[in-house]
Parts: structure tokens; C-alpha cells; sequence
């Protein structure tokens, strides 16, 4: 029921994809100011709503035909592929500090703030089309919900530390090639059917 290579392959993708985003840094903030479990919780929530609504829509587009979810997967990919090297570092999503450090206060927060900040996301977009392109929800949900919570976790804990190890651009680069590859693909089998 669950493949490990779409799984694996989504959460390569995804991971990418969401490493460079300002949501990371918006966790590595809420992370430094207050709780890091209260922090992740509430922010794991909100990244579990996304990936349910994301491979929701994506199982509704394999009712299409497999041609056509072939070439509009392939053009979503290459516009995400183009998205991400025409990225520019556009600052730091504000962040309202709690009145207090509570967990409902902290984790709510948390949840808000990646709930707002990722709806409609390219990660959220790409989810979609993984899941249309594989018609396996599981698995893709999986793979989606893994990587997201990894980064934010990497984000929460040790955001400043990994990012001056592993430049953003070549990170951005990577997620970008992968999304063009996966298009390139998608819409090769669109033609060859």
C-alpha cells in the first residue's frame, strides 16, 4: 500500500524544495524565543493540514486522464523548477511573540503562522502534483508531511548552523533541477502516452 520510492522520492523533493523557504526561518525564530517542543508541535499540525489538503486535491486530478495529469504535472514541475531559481530572499515573515510561553499559546502560534505562511506554498503545490503524478496518496503524504517536519525541525534546532554549511543557492539549485527532471519526465510520457 505505501511505495518506499515514491515515498523516499517525495520526501528528496519536498525536503529541497522547503529548505531554502522563509518557513524555516520563521522556525528557527519562534525556536530561539521560545520552546522548541511547544514550537514544533504546533507547526507539525499545520504541515499535516497542508499535506492532507495537497494530496486531497492531487487524488482528485488522477480521475483525469493519465495523459493529461502526465503534461499538466509536467508543466506544474517545470513552473516550480522555474519558480525556485527565480526565488529572491524577500526577508523574514513577522513573528507576534504570545503574551505568554504556554503550549496552546506557543504551539498556536506556531500553527498559525506556517497555516498562513504555506497555503498555496510551492511545496504544497508540489504534494499535489505527486500525488496525481503517482496515485499513491499514502505514500506521497508520507514522504510530504517527513520532509516538512524535518526541515522545521532542522529550522526549530539548528536552522543557523546548517545554512552556513550548505549554501542556500546550491540547495535552491538542486530542488530546482530535480522539479525540472520530474517535469522533463512527466510530460515525455505525456507524449510517448
Amino acid at each position: 500500500m505505501i511505495s518506499l520510492t515514491v515515498t523516499a522520492l517525495t520526501f528528496g523533493v519536498v525536503f529541497l524544495a522547503e529548505l531554502p523557504d522563509k518557513t524555516a526561518l520563521a522556525g528557527l525564530v519562534l525556536g530561539t524565543r521560545y520552546r522548541a517542543s511547544y514550537v514544533f508541535a504546533g507547526v507539525a499540525a499545520a504541515f499535516a493540514v497542508h499535506v492532507t489538503l495537497a494530496v486531497a486535491a492531487g487524488s482528485v486530478l488522477t480521475l483525469l486522464p493519465q495523459q493529461l495529469v502526465h503534461a499538466l504535472t509536467g508543466v506544474l514541475f517545470l513552473g516550480g523548477a522555474a519558480m525556485l531559481l527565480m526565488k529572491h530572499d524577500d526577508g523574514e515573515e513577522e513573528i507576534r511573540k504570545p503574551r505568554d510561553q504556554s503550549f496552546w499559546k506557543v504551539s498556536g502560534a506556531g500553527f498559525m503562522l506556517i497555516l498562513v505562511a504555506e497555503f498555496g506554498d510551492l511545496t504544497q503545490i508540489m504534494t499535489a502534483n505527486l500525488a496525481a503524478r503517482y496515485d499513491s496518496p499514502l505514500s506521497v503524504g508520507l514522504g510530504a508531511v517527513l520532509a516538512l517536519w524535518t526541515v522545521a525541525a532542522l529550522g526549530i534546532v539548528g536552522g543557523k548552523a546548517l545554512m552556513k554549511r550548505v549554501p542556500l543557492k546550491l540547495i535552491t539549485k538542486i530542488a530546482a533541477l530535480l522539479m525540472l527532471t520530474l517535469g522533463l519526465w512527466s510530460l515525455w510520457e505525456a507524449i510517448t502516452g
